[in-house]
C-alpha cells in the first residue's frame, strides 16, 4: 500500500487497534508517512515504554513514563485522526444489556479437562515454551481441543475414541455406552449447553423474542441444530458455505415478524460483519475469540439501526477455563485500545504477561477467575453492591465485569 502514488490517503476503521500497537502505527504511517518515524523508531520510542507502563507488574516510574509517552503519542496522531465512538448510537437505539455468564463445567468436562492438561502432550508443549521455542502447531491444536471440550464433550469424543494426543485415557471417563453418533444430544453433559437450553426455553415460553446464537465453530452450530431438533425450535443457519445471494434471502426471512424461525445460528467468521439481524433482540455469544474486534462485531448484529426492542447480549464463559483466559486477553487488548486511541484516563492495568500465558490450567474454587484478577470494587462478599456505569462505551474493563 505504501507504494501507491496518490496525493491524499484516507483510512476508515472502527477498530484501529485489534491486537497490538504496531497495527496503529501502520495506519498512521500510511496516511502520514514518517510522522512517527520508522516502525523500529516507533517501537523503541512509544510501544515498549507504553506496554511496560501498562503491565500489572510495572513500577511507578515505568507507569509514569508510559503515561507521558501516551500523551506524547496522542499529541502527534491527533493532527491526522477524527475519532467517533459507539456512544453516539446510544441516543438513537434502545437500551442494550450485556451480561457475562460464567458457567460451571460438568463433572465429565472437568475430568476430561484435567486429564488433558496433565497429559504428556501438554507438558511437552509447555516445556518447549520454557526453552524459548515458538508455539508449535501441536500447542495450537491443544488450545482448540480445550475450546471445543468446554462447549460440549461430544465435540472431542472422536479424538478420545481415536486416543489422539492428550486424550489417550479420556474415553474411559465418558458414561458407559455413550455414542454421540447414534444417540440423541445430551445437553446435560455440558455446563454451557445446559444453561443455553434453559435460557432458550424461558425466552420461547415467556416472550415473543427471537435469538441469535453465535459460535466460532461450525461443529458447535451442528450441535445447536441437534438441540433445535430436540426441542422443536424453528431455525435458520448461516456459515461460510452459504452463498451471498442465499444469505440475503435467509436474513430477510428471519427479520420478517411473521416468520416462524425462533433462532438464527451464525458462524462468527462468516457473518460477524455487515449483517442486520434486528428481527432478534437477544444474542448469545457461545464462545470467545482471541480478537476482541471479532466478538464486538458479532455481538453488534442485533443492536443496529432499526432495532425497536431492548437488546440482551449473553457472553458465555466456562468457569476457570481457557475461555476466561481468552476474555482476559481481550480486555487487555481493549484497554490498550481505549488508552491509546481514545485517551481514556481511567483505564487501569490488570494483567501481567505471565498470567496471560497460564492457559493450560483449570482454575477451581472461584466464582470467576476473571472477576478475581480484575479485583472488582463493585462487589462485597461476591454480591454486587454498586451498579455498572450508565453511559455506553465509557466503561473500563473492571466496570464491565
Amino acid at each position: 500500500l505504501m507504494g501507491l502514488k496518490c496525493k491524499r490517503r484516507v483510512l476508515l476503521s472502527g477498530t484501529p487497534i485489534q491486537n497490538d500497537l504496531l497495527e496503529y502505527f501502520s495506519l498512521i504511517h500510511f496516511v502520514n508517512e514518517g510522522i512517527l518515524g520508522t516502525s523500529a523508531d516507533f517501537r523503541k520510542r512509544f510501544e515498549n515504554p507504553i506496554l511496560r507502563g501498562r503491565d500489572a507488574d510495572a513500577t511507578d516510574d515505568e507507569h509514569k513514563k508510559g503515561v507521558l509517552k501516551l500523551e506524547e503519542l496522542a499529541g502527534i496522531v491527533n493532527k491526522c485522526i477524527i475519532r467517533r465512538t459507539q456512544a453516539l448510537l446510544s441516543k438513537y437505539l434502545p437500551v442494550k444489556v450485556e451480561q457475562v455468564l460464567c458457567v460451571k463445567l460438568t463433572q465429565l468436562q472437568m475430568d476430561i479437562y484435567q486429564s488433558f492438561c496433565n497429559s504428556d502432550t501438554v507438558r511437552r508443549s509447555l516445556k518447549a515454551g520454557d526453552d524459548g521455542a515458538k508455539m508449535t502447531s501441536s500447542s495450537l491444536a491443544a488450545i482448540t481441543s480445550l475450546k471445543k471440550l468446554v462447549n460440549h464433550p461430544d465435540l472431542v469424543y472422536p479424538a478420545c475414541k481415536e486416543r489422539k494426543e492428550g486424550f489417550e485415557t479420556a474415553l474411559e471417563i465418558f458414561p458407559q455406552g455413550h455414542d454421540p453418533d447414534r444417540g440423541r444430544l445430551r445437553p446435560e453433559l455440558s455446563g454451557k449447553l445446559s444453561v443455553l437450553d434453559g435460557l432458550l426455553a424461558v425466552v420461547k415460553s415467556s416472550t415473543s423474542d427471537k435469538v441469535v446464537l453465535v459460535s466460532n465453530y461450525t461443529q458447535t452450530l451442528d450441535m445447536f441444530e441437534r438441540l433445535c431438533a430436540l426441542r422443536n425450535y424453528g431455525y435458520v443457519r448461516l456459515d461460510g458455505s452459504m452463498s451471498i445471494k442465499k444469505r440475503a434471502k435467509v436474513v430477510d426471512e428471519f427479520n420478517n415478524p411473521t416468520s416462524s424461525h425462533f433462532i438464527f445460528m451464525l458462524s462468527s467468521k462468516a457473518g460477524g460483519c455487515g449483517l442486520n439481524l434486528i428481527g432478534a433482540n437477544r444474542l448469545v455469544m457461545f464462545d470467545p475469540d482471541w480478537n476482541p474486534a471479532n466478538d464486538e462485531q458479532a455481538m453488534a448484529r442485533v443492536w443496529r439501526d432499526g432495532q425497536k426492542k431492548m437488546c440482551f447480549i449473553y457472553r458465555m464463559l466456562a468457569l476457570g477455563t481457557i475461555e476466561e483466559k481468552i476474555l482476559q486477553r481481550q480486555e487487555h487488548k481493549k484497554a490498550l485500545s481505549s488508552c491509546v486511541v481514545d485517551q481514556e484516563e481511567n483505564v487501569e492495568k490488570h494483567f501481567s504477561l505471565a498470567v496471560l500465558r497460564d492457559l493450560f490450567k483449570l482454575e477451581t474454587g472461584t466464582i470467576s477467575d476473571t472477576h478475581d484478577k480484575l479485583k472488582c470494587t463493585r462487589c462485597v462478599s461476591n454480591i454486587e453492591v454498586r451498579p455498572p456505569p450508565e453511559e455506553i462505551g465509557r466503561a473500563s474493563c473492571r466496570e464491565r465485569v
